[in-house]
């Protein structure tokens, strides 16, 4: 398949198969699993890039969001948690008061 035809989602799993433990490019894998809505493989990637990557703050909020939709709020609570002592890690107050809100909405 030449490299026009390929869809974007195809081309980030290229890219993972390459290198599974480049955050950037599994953390544009499971956004883009997640906003074409698969949920499943959305959840796989994140847990992946969380597990080799947990200083990858922006994927910490993207997954509790998802975990929100899916009802499974008290995974997502966990996952903000988690969150928020790496956005502290990292001194981001910015990710950290974002992860804050969506923690207060569904605590």
């Amino acid at each position: 398949m030449s490299e026009q035809k390929k869809s974007r989602r195809q081309m980030l799993e290229e890219f993972v198969a390459r290198k599974p433990d480049d955050a950037f490019s599994r953390y544009g894998l499971a956004m883009e699993c997640m906003n074409s809505g698969d949920p499943r493989a959305a959840d796989e990637h994140f847990r992946a890039l969380l597990h080799s990557n947990a200083e990858y703050v922006p994927a910490y909020l993207m997954y509790a969001q998802l975990l929100v939709r899916e009802a499974r709020g008290e995974e997502a609570r966990q996952i903000l948690s988690s969150g928020i002592a790496a956005a502290d890690k990292k001194g981001d107050q910015h990710a950290r008061s974002e992860m804050e809100g969506l923690l207060s909405e569904i605590a």
